[in-house]
């Protein structure tokens, strides 16, 4: 079932805008941990129109905390006169399962109870996401992707979709991203999910619980998507300053301001997914799941990435056939695959032949 919450159209080029779409899958929901979610909705966005031979689809993935809006958070590359522009692509984006950006998480009722899940909410997986990908994808009635693309969590999600359905996507674009969330990538996602429990609230069944430690949770990651150097450069303090850092007023900033957006519960879930991404789990080893890829593939990683750090982005391009591997120069560490729209623009351009 398909319910549709927004509609809009550009006043200046009459580019079809849908946002806040809901596709609800009213049916068990069997998870790779063997638990069930009794059904589950997806909000999605659209932009643009499919064609009618349906070979102009451009799927984005989206990163850990981001929503299926791509236009409002990745507005440098996709967007009218973009180089992925709605006026010729017809662009997806849909929200995963347990965020909090209207697709299904631990803050929906959970129908066998009629109450939020909160701590109740079943561990998802990197397997699950995609399967509720090819399910709305077979609700719109497409058969064929011509670029899937996304960075961090979301080239996981790509990764692990053109692995598991090889023949689907025609051409991917993974950034900042790997085939298995290393030991370090999950030691840093337990350190935060201790944050969140160090919280005396968590224990409780509210949408604020465990809000203060998921803060703190987040100052600690965004340690692992800057680097050493982007603080030297943009928090640096006059050499007389006692006291008031700029480095400091900077975490307690980005820390309130996720604080405002987001949940500890559902923070707490995404990291579950980040952490079960293996595209070699039962496929015998990660080089002979990556043999399985077909799409024509551009990898790029960050030279200063200290969280998907390059040696991740050659492993893959030394295991996917027909693929190649660029690496951004950037100061600004992970977030680099966020920041450098034009660098990335132009790589993109060059690996499509695009004027």
């Amino acid at each position: 079932m398909q319910q549709n919450t927004s509609h809009t159209f550009s006043n200046k080029t009459n580019i079809k805008i849908q946002e806040d779409l809901i596709y609800e899958y009213n049916q068990p929901f069997l998870l790779e941990s063997g638990a069930l979610l009794p059904s589950f909705k997806l909000n999605y966005a659209t932009y643009g129109s499919l064609n009618a031979q349906k070979d102009n689809v451009i799927w984005v993935c989206h990163a850990l905390t981001g929503d299926a809006k791509v236009f409002g958070w990745w507005g440098q590359l996709f967007g009218d006169g973009k180089l992925f522009n709605p006026q010729q692509h017809y662009i997806i984006c849909v929200n995963v399962l347990g965020s909090c950006y209207g697709s299904t998480g631990p803050l929906s009722p959970n129908e066998n109870t009629g109450k939020p899940y909160f701590h109740d909410f079943p561990s998802i997986s990197m397997r699950d996401i995609v399967a509720t990908f090819e399910i709305l994808l077979k609700h719109l009635q497409i058969n064929k992707i011509k670029i899937c693309i996304g960075g961090s969590l979301g080239g996981q999600q790509a990764l692990e979709w053109a692995v598991s359905n090889p023949l689907l996507i025609e051409n991917l674009i993974l950034m900042a991203t790997n085939a298995r969330t290393s030991p370090w990538g999950i030691a840093l996602n337990e350190t935060q999910r201790m944050a969140i429990k160090a919280d005396h609230t968590w224990s409780q069944n509210q949408p604020k619980a465990g809000i203060e430690g998921m803060k703190v949770a987040r100052t600690m990651a965004l340690l692992s998507y800057r680097s050493y150097e982007t603080y030297n450069e943009t928090q640096k303090d006059d050499i007389d300053t006692l006291g008031k850092y700029k480095a400091a007023s900077y975490q307690q900033y980005q820390g309130q301001k996720f604080g405002d957006r987001f949940n500890a519960f559902s923070y707490w879930a995404l990291t579950i997914i980040l952490d079960s991404h293996n595209v070699g789990r039962q496929r015998q080893s990660l080089e002979v799941a990556l043999a399985r890829v077909k799409a024509k593939t551009l990898i790029m990683g960050i030279s200063s990435d200290v969280l998907f750090p390059v040696s991740e982005q050659e492993f893959l391009a030394k295991h996917i056939q027909n693929s190649k591997l660029h690496i951004l120069t950037s100061l600004y560490g992970h977030d680099g695959f966020l920041i450098e729209s034009d660098k990335i623009d132009a790589v993109i351009r060059d690996f499509l032949k695009l004027e």
